[in-house]
């Protein structure tokens, strides 16, 4: 005889429904049970509302006829779900009585869209937040990019879980602070005890990957080895966050082992991931293998390849991959403008930039990024105010990075009051900033107002970098101030703790040899790591002046380097030059001898202008060009107006 069915057995059966997702039948057994609880309620309501079908949920929940807490929060909850958030926020609201999950639900609703403001104000009204609402907070700052204010909550989270400490985890790895992540999972190892779960792995393997660490990312591996059990790679997020982390090491086989047996093929994260590390070896061919067997592309697996192309020169090739590509939006546009200028066709570049804008397609902030780069490099100034002007009147705004950019290249054009003008009215400015105008001023010859900017910038209390020295020294370089030189090199490496790199040391060889001390600057290059670099020594070559006293370094310092750099024709040409100057004939005629010999030629000295928007080089001794005549008449008259 069948067992006689109750509320609960008919609650049980409407559960199993539910969560098979057989709504249809769901529904018909709701309807035809004789006796309904509030349990059967906001299971029928639950289930109506993960499967989209949300206003039906909220017509059962209007029309039940007794509700508790759990129900509210299951209208909530399925609110939030189906992205009704202004909603769902009306019905907590109304609530009678808010439990714990109530207050989690709302505040994780608005954490997890970026809301972080209105999530904050109700975490502030909770009467007794609890791990999970912490952690929600964490992730919720971290979302918006408050990394700081996210690590402030997460300290004070009494009771730390596995899932309090991966939020963290996570939060600074995908923020690019991928030292601290990995920092943190050793303090989570250390102190807590909790043992990582897969996603905390996952987060480690995108840690390592952003830092290089390739033994470490092998550990991370092997962790996940040893927990395959509990890190069941139901979506594939384990294999993408492997092969993204093996192809960012450049270790191929690895990655195309993990993409052959244990990644989707459909996948296009992967397969992008594979592409892109592929490109970084410079194989191209296992690359374009990859992209031409990819059931379905998308626009990254299209810029990828064309990005790869670049990288080794071809640019035609990257056109016809450009051509073919069925959708091109900006960033599509802007990865063709920056392959051109790395392969210096800048009017190329320039062609492609605006064809863009014939197309309709809005320049990014990187676009117009990469090429006032190119045109500061080239000093088209011409280019640059167009560009500029284009800028002012089609962006909303200017952000730093676009605005460092600008003044670098009126900087490089020469045009510094112009890139002070613009640097001035900056209202955030950084250590690029700073150092665009350090570089220009110090280009330029202008060391005074180089210094100048300097002092300022050390009263901002912005940090010097590497670059920032560079320019200073290399404007005390020109500008012989050789006291002022030696005191910031001093302060670069004994205040600052900035190792000196081989133009650093470049600069204070030209310092001191521009003042005299060749000697000094001899010993100054004997106790360097790279005392015997060409640069270095082709420096010291190019400071020693025609008296007989400097003939005897740059003698030493000039054969040292012809023996690295046999058909280097600028030492051979400055020691015969030396040569001449102390009547030391024979010691010329068989260096000239030998460069005869040797086929060693002296690159004649060119310089270019821009007229009219075309330009024009003439080599040093050049008679030839026809125009040369008309060229200078029409700059006279340019000039004088």
């Amino acid at each position: 005889m069948p067992a006689e069915r109750n509320v609960v057995t008919y609650n049980a059966m409407l559960s199993g429904y539910v969560q098979c997702g057989r709504l249809k039948e769901a529904m018909a057994l709701f309807r035809e049970m004789p006796e309904r609880n509030v349990i059967s309620w906001t299971s029928m309501l639950s289930g109506l509302a993960d499967a989209g079908r949300i206003d039906e949920a909220k017509l059962l929940f209007v029309n039940m006829p007794e509700k508790n807490v759990v129900s509210w929060n299951a209208m909530v909850v399925g609110l939030i779900r189906n992205a009704d958030l202004e909603n769902a926020r009306l019905v907590f609201d109304k609530m009678p009585v808010k439990n714990v999950a109530s207050w989690n639900a709302m505040i994780a609703g608005y954490a997890d869209i970026g809301r972080i403001e209105e999530a904050r104000t109700l975490f502030d009204m909770m009467p007794d937040p609890n791990a999970l609402t912490w952690t929600s907070m964490v992730s919720g700052y971290c979302r918006v990019g408050e990394v700081a204010e996210g690590y402030n909550m997460f300290q004070r989270i009494r009771d730390r879980n596995v899932i309090s400490w991966t939020s963290m985890i996570s939060g600074f790895t995908w923020n690019g602070f991928y030292e601290e992540a990995l920092l943190l999972f050793l303090e989570m190892n250390r102190t807590s005890g909790v043992a990582p779960n897969c996603e905390t792995l996952i987060s480690l393997a995108y840690a390592c990957a952003g830092l290089r660490f390739s033994e470490l990312g092998r550990q991370v591996h092997a962790q996940m080895l040893i927990q395959a059990m509990q890190c069941d790679d139901y979506d594939g997020r384990i294999a993408k966050s492997l092969i993204y982390m093996y192809s960012s090491f450049g270790t191929m086989p690895s990655a195309q082992y993990l993409f052959d047996n244990f990644s989707d093929d459909s996948v296009l994260q992967s397969r992008n991931c594979l592409i892109n590390g592929y490109v970084r070896v410079g194989d191209l061919e296992k690359a374009r293998i990859l992209f031409d067997a990819a059931p379905s592309r998308d626009k990254i697996t299209w810029t990828s390849i064309i990005s790869g192309y670049f990288s080794v020169g071809l640019v035609l090739q990257a056109c016809h991959l450009f051509h073919d590509m069925p959708f091109k939006d900006a960033i599509a546009w802007t990865t063709m403008i920056t392959g051109h200028i790395q392969n210096e066709h800048f009017y190329e570049a320039m062609h492609f930039f605006l064809e863009m804008r014939t197309f309709g397609v809005i320049p990014l902030s990187t676009t117009y990024t990469v090429l006032f780069g190119a045109v500061g490099a080239m000093a088209y100034l011409d280019h640059g105010r167009s560009l500029h002007g284009m800028i002012i009147k089609t962006q909303p705004g200017f952000d730093l990075i676009l605005e460092n950019s600008v003044v670098s290249m009126y900087a490089k054009c020469g045009e510094l009051r112009d890139a002070c003008k613009i640097f001035l009215r900056m209202t955030s400015r950084d250590d690029i900033s700073w150092n665009s105008m350090i570089m220009g001023f110090a280009h330029h010859g202008l060391a005074n107002e180089a210094l100048q900017v300097f002092e300022a910038m050390m009263e901002s209390r912005t940090r010097p970098n590497s670059l920032t020295f560079l320019a200073v020294l290399s404007a005390c370089s020109h500008a012989g101030l050789l006291d002022k030189g030696l005191e910031l090199f001093t302060l670069m490496t004994d205040v600052h703790g900035i190792q000196p790199g081989l133009e650093h040391c470049i600069s204070v060889v030209n310092i001191l040899g521009r003042a005299g001390k060749l000697e000094e600057a001899e010993k100054f290059i004997a106790g360097l790591p790279f005392h015997r670099h060409p640069a270095m020594l082709g420096a010291i070559l190019g400071v020693s002046g025609p008296d007989k006293r400097s003939l005897g370094i740059a003698e030493r310092s000039g054969k040292l380097l012809l023996e690295l750099d046999p058909m280097n024709a600028a030492a051979h040409v400055h020691l015969c030059n030396l040569y001449a100057s102390n009547h030391h004939h024979l010691k010329e005629y068989k260096l000239r001898r030998e460069m005869l010999v040797k086929g060693v030629k002296k690159v004649p000295g060119c310089s270019w202008i821009v007229l009219s928007g075309k330009v024009h080089m003439f080599l040093c001794g050049d008679s030839l060009n026809p125009e040369a005549e008309e060229l200078l008449i029409s700059m006279s008259n340019s000039c004088c107006g």
